[in-house]
């Protein structure tokens, strides 16, 4: 079992490493060369918005941030999903007659 005194400075660690990570994630939405670049970046920020509340639920012992963090991704997956449709077939919903 690790000590709780050793599992803090980790936990800070990972959240500054994923907050690094975010940033250059956001340069790469902001300047993408394409569009499906700028899809993965907000993507892969997400995710990382998911590890920031986890890290940070760790960090704080409360079992909150970790539902937080279940519906962000959920949300997440849901909104990448609906993006890769709209670029792949130019319309979310498609009306069948």
């Amino acid at each position: 079992m690790v000590a709780e005194g050793t599992i803090v400075p980790v936990v800070d660690a990972a959240i500054v490493l994923v907050v690094l990570l975010n940033l250059l994630c956001g340069y790469r939405a902001v300047l993408g060369p394409t569009i499906p670049d700028r899809v993965v970046a907000l993507d892969a920020i997400a995710t990382n918005v998911v590890a920031i509340a986890v890290l940070f639920a760790i960090k704080t012992g409360r079992g909150l941030f970790v539902t937080v963090s279940l519906v962000l991704a959920i949300i997440a997956f849901l909104s990448t999903v609906a993006v890769a449709k709209f670029v792949t077939e130019g319309d979310i919903i498609v009306m069948q007659e």
